[in-house]
């Protein structure tokens, strides 16, 4: 028996494809972004307020290079950029999902033009990558508090120390 691609793999795009499905994704559209290295309740619980805020979520990840040039370790990302992806096409809230090669998300940003554009609350409004740029097209720029107090850099650490 052959098995199709599950249908979540439809909702990974690359870079060059966006202008052809952003129109098709309802508005207000949100634009996220992070590595999403190990998934974990703190990362589901703020993906689903982001989603939340809109009609439409687009998660844009960091490549494997640009998570090396973090500093979040050597051996970061754990999991490569196509099983995130995979990962996080999967999810219910997520409507599509792409990846950025820089060391920001300013140009996947720039070509998406989200209506809302949000990070975690580690993260100052003001000092939120696409701030200037989404509220100069009229959008808003959220820093949502974080819920649970996970991180994939201290499961990291927890595990290694097993």
């Amino acid at each position: 028996m052959d098995h199709a691609p599950p249908a979540f793999e439809a909702k990974i795009c690359a870079p060059h494809d966006l202008a052809r499905r952003i129109p098709a994704l309802p508005r207000p559209l949100v634009f996220t972004n992070g590595c999403f290295d190990i998934l974990h309740r703190g990362h589901v619980t703020y993906l689903a307020q982001a989603r939340a805020l809109g009609a439409s979520l687009v998660v844009a990840l960091n490549t494997d290079a640009s998570v090396r040039r973090l500093g979040k370790g050597d051996d970061r990302p754990l999991n490569r950029l196509e099983d995130r992806l995979a990962v996080m096409a999967a999810l219910e809230c997520v409507s599509l999902v792409t990846w950025f090669e820089e060391d920001t998300p300013l140009q996947r940003i720039v070509e998406i033009r989200p209506d809302v554009l949000v990070k975690g609350g580690d993260w100052p409004v003001e000092k939120i990558v696409g701030y200037h740029e989404v509220l100069t097209w009229g959008g808003s720029v959220h820093s949502i508090p974080f819920l649970h107090d996970r991180s994939t850099t201290s499961l990291v650490e927890k595990i290694r120390r097993l």
